[in-house]
């Protein structure tokens, strides 16, 4: 399996990251990959992944909870890092919006995301989204822009049927968590209606563990449980799910 967003760079893995990286492989975390948040995060990443390079891939990228007015300098940097240096980074990520807590700046999250939607694709990078409580604003941009279809995947996906199946047919993948095996989220609707080739393995870890460990801290692999909860749904193996998605995530990364 391919854990395909993860932050085992975070400091809640400090204690014991070695051992948690042993877990995911002993799970059957073949490949983990590394989302940027921004200049703060970025030592840690690059310091992983240099550690393990037969393990994680980066990404690079600037979150929506990261803008501010002082947005440019970090933005400047992401770009500059995807162009020295692109084969190091196999998508742009995570970006998008995030309106959960407030729309103070909405406006400023917007052209963020729409120069670094630009920056893919130009460099022909696929993107990894973070959308929370903005679908309706992130697809406006996307009609705006006017690609067509996108390279993606819309990460720790969260939204409606209606919304995913809008998704798929712009081009993006849906990365499915933990939250698929929470009680009353609404995912197993959305995984049951979305074919298996457009869906991807996550953990979000240390965020969203999953049943039966919700509450705790996440790590890669607790995958596993996310695989057998999708083979639950669509009424197949969990090697079936593995193979497909893994098989996914290859094509989409390009690893």
């Amino acid at each position: 399996m391919i854990d395909t967003h993860c932050h085992l760079y975070d400091e809640a893995f400090d204690i014991d990251r070695d051992e948690a990286i042993e877990r995911a492989v002993a799970a059957g975390v073949e490949l983990m990959l590394l989302p940027d948040i921004d200049q703060t995060s970025l030592p840690r990443q690059e310091q992983l992944a240099e550690s393990r390079p037969d393990l994680f891939r980066e990404m690079a990228g600037l979150h929506p909870t990261s803008v501010d007015e002082e947005y440019d300098v970090a933005l400047k940097a992401v770009e500059r890092r995807l162009r020295i240096n692109p084969s190091r980074y196999v998508a742009v990520g995570e970006i998008g919006m995030d309106l959960y807590w407030d729309r103070t700046h909405e406006d400023l999250q917007r052209e963020v995301l729409r120069r670094q939607l630009l920056l893919a694709h130009e460099l022909d990078k696929p993107v990894a989204l973070h959308i929370r409580k903005a679908h309706n604003e992130v697809f406006a941009l996307l009609r705006e822009l006017g690609f067509g279809t996108y390279r993606g995947v819309m990460h720790c996906f969260g939204g409606s049927v209606q919304e995913a199946l809008r998704a798929v047919e712009m081009g993006f993948h849906l990365g499915i968590g933990g939250v698929v095996t929470f009680k009353n989220a609404g995912m197993a609707e959305v995984v049951r209606a979305i074919p298996l080739d457009r869906l991807l393995l996550e953990t979000d870890a240390p965020y969203l563990a999953p049943v039966p460990h919700r509450g705790k801290r996440n790590e890669s692999a607790f995958i596993v449980e996310v695989a057998k909860k999708i083979a639950e749904i669509k009424q197949i193996t969990v090697e079936q799910v593995a193979e497909q998605t893994t098989s996914n995530a290859r094509i989409l990364f390009r690893l």
